[in-house]
């Protein structure tokens, strides 16, 4: 929950959250049967498939839950966590576990579930467990080149394969109700009929049905935050489109007074926000503009937010994409920062003569001209502001 709505939920009370999940997510375990070594193992042989059932409805619902949120952005998949693949680690930790499943009758979750219910084989399926991470410990410096072997890195399966992501979710989908069908099967066939089968096939049909619905789904519904960005490179999209302004003697006033009501976003590449930026603004690329990423940036709503960029049409796209993620009235600055630069920071007496501009506008601009420079100097040497970036992390 937590990592869904970090603005309410902080770490101390998700860690809270997560107790009670985890005794929820153990009596469900437990009000499954899972606490049942023979009910569990009936995997291995057959006659019972409600491991396979339950695991694989659990990570198809997760699947398809975060590809629809991720369209209408309630999350920002880049930002969860992948474990990184080590093949060899994997296919020989597989093995292990899948072999200690068929000896012990159990996983480690489902263990801890059957001895909170006091059943001893658990509590010796633990211990053995427990003997085994002190012996994994102790011959790690020997086993590590093996453990980091054939490394791949953060790999996904439909990146992989080059498909989208939506219809992988759709594949695998269609898998799972071909191996819930099939699995079927095999039980009438091992268990000589003794299955009920029209329950079987109401619940099979159900969850059929809306599987598939949220499959296509998936397919089909168009990513928001790619949504949002193929219009933002679109300039008929765009066309029409107007955002309040700020003038560049306006923010000149703001940065001379350190106006804390506004926040300003310069919006250009990291390289070009290193060699120059305005005091105390902070860098979101357009390409990064997008998502949770930046989540933290954008939650104070008391503030009114000043997009800077190389160009006006920067300055556009990133307004644009600001409404798109709830920021209302965002302000961009009129001419851009170069102008910024050349007008205010770079002022020229004589020029202002050729401009025509009044001796007010002049002797602001003067005083700008000179106090700005020292104000970008501070901020450089106190450091630019860091937005702190914080990936989920979890799994089984």
């Amino acid at each position: 929950m937590g990592p869904l709505v970090p603005e309410l939920i902080g770490e101390e009370l998700n860690l809270v959250i997560a107790f009670f999940i985890g005794i929820g997510f153990g009596f469900i375990l437990e009000q499954a049967g899972f606490s049942t070594s023979k009910k569990l193992v009936g995997l291995f042989y057959g006659y019972d498939f409600t491991v396979l059932r339950v695991f694989f409805t659990a990570g198809i619902t997760a699947m398809l839950g975060l590809v629809i949120m991720a369209h209408f952005s309630l999350i920002d998949l880049s930002m969860v966590y992948v474990n990184p693949t080590f093949l060899w680690s994997a296919v020989i930790g597989g093995l292990i576990m899948g072999l200690g499943f068929v000896v012990g009758g159990f996983c480690p979750g489902t263990s801890f579930c059957a001895a909170a219910i006091g059943k001893i084989d658990a509590l010796i399926f633990i211990a053995g467990g427990a003997l085994g991470v002190l012996v994994f410990a102790e011959a790690y410096p020997a086993l590590e080149p093996l453990y980091k072997a054939e490394f791949w890195g953060n790999v996904r399966i439909f990146e992989t394969l080059g498909m989208s992501q939506g219809l992988f979710a759709f594949l695998l989908t269609v898998m799972a109700l071909g191996a819930f069908y099939a699995t079927g099967i095999i039980e009438k066939k091992v268990n000589k009929g003794e299955t009920n089968e029209a329950t079987t096939r109401r619940v099979f049909t159900s969850f059929a049905v809306v599987f598939l619905i949220l499959g296509i789904a998936a397919i089909f519904l168009p990513d928001k935050r790619e949504s949002v960005l193929s219009d933002m490179n679109n300039k008929e999209a765009l066309d029409g489109i107007e955002f309040s302004r700020i003038s560049i003697d306006e923010l000149a006033l703001r940065l001379m007074n350190n106006d804390k009501k506004y926040q300003i976003i310069d919006t250009r590449s990291e390289q070009e926000y290193a060699l120059f930026h305005l005091p105390g603004a902070i860098n979101v690329p357009l390409e990064k503009f997008y998502g949770k990423e930046n989540a933290k940036v954008f939650r104070d709503k008391s503030v009114k937010r000043i997009f800077i960029g190389a160009n006006k049409e920067d300055e556009i796209k990133a307004a644009y994409v600001a409404t798109q993620i709830g920021i209302k009235d965002p302000l961009v600055l009129e001419g851009g920062l170069q102008k910024f630069r050349e007008e205010i920071i770079g002022f020229d007496k004589a020029e202002a003569v050729n401009k025509g501009l009044n001796a007010d506008t002049e002797r602001f601009r003067l005083k700008a001209a000179s106090l700005i420079p020292v104000l970008i100097e501070k901020d450089k040497q106190a450091g630019a502001p860091k937005k702190v970036i914080k990936k989920v992390m979890g799994g089984c």
